[in-house]
């Protein structure tokens, strides 16, 4: 109840750019007292700033995917093209939402025979036209701001599913609080994906370093691989290879 609470709270935050405590009390029905501890968490996302008698979302806040695919997109796709270097013909995979992962089909061979699963819209339509892969779509409401599906009422679809690679992405990384994603609902799916996953790799551009957003949805240390590109903080370095984490490095 307090995770939905907080999730509503951020959408109606980031919808309306900024909101007083007064008024959040009378949109969710709560205490002040209650506002202000889940302010807080808002607060510790980095998104958002304490303004008097409330909230706002600070100014250059990425919102929109359209916003976060233009900052940093030729080191996405150096990302996206390492971590297609990971696939092998027959795998079968799954693609996470994002705007990185978003690139991944595209330098994978177009002869490699697979079976790919995702959410992601842009994945979807780039499976759609080639002929060699079986394509599973999981999700059933369109989420515009992400390009995503993000309910899960076909969960048994992935409880049946016998993933071999995941390639997943995450809106922040940290070594405390691990994967991290500001959406409930696609991070329904983003854990049930990595509990049926044999490996699981996240992709992240340098920006997702030491950021954390709402919900958790994987402890990093339960990762196989990291596939990053530009300056990795030397403490990631070094926690990877105390927990035998690959790292692989686009350039």
């Amino acid at each position: 109840m307090k995770v939905q609470r907080i999730h509503r709270i951020e959408a109606y935050v980031r919808q309306k750019g900024a909101a007083s405590i007064k008024e959040l009390c009378a949109e969710f029905d709560v205490s002040k007292n209650t506002i202000r501890r889940d302010l807080k968490h808002l607060l510790e996302t980095g998104d958002f700033e304490k303004v008097y008698g409330g909230i706002a979302l600070k100014e250059d806040t990425l919102i929109s995917f359209e916003n976060r695919q233009v900052s940093q997109q030729s080191q996405k796709k150096l990302i996206s093209k390492k971590a297609a270097s990971l696939i092998d013909d027959g795998d079968l995979i799954f693609v996470d939402s994002g705007t990185t992962t978003k690139y991944l089909i595209d330098y994978v061979p177009k002869e490699y025979q697979l079976t790919v699963v995702t959410n992601n819209l842009d994945v979807i339509n780039v499976c759609s036209e080639r002929e060699n892969i079986e394509l599973i779509i999981v999700g059933s409401k369109f989420k515009s701001a992400t390009r995503s599906f993000i309910e899960f009422n076909n969960h048994d679809i992935i409880k049946d599913l016998n993933i071999r690679k995941a390639f997943m992405a995450a809106t922040g990384i940290s070594i405390q609080n691990g994967l991290t994603n500001s959406d409930m609902l696609e991070t329904m799916i983003k854990k049930s994906i990595c509990q049926k996953s044999d490996l699981i790799y996240l992709l992240a551009d340098e920006s997702k370093f030491d950021r954390s957003t709402l919900i958790t949805y994987s402890p990093l240390n339960h990762l196989d691989a990291l596939v990053s590109g530009g300056e990795v903080p030397k403490k990631y370095k070094t926690y990877l290879k105390e927990n035998d984490i690959d790292l692989h490095l686009a350039y």
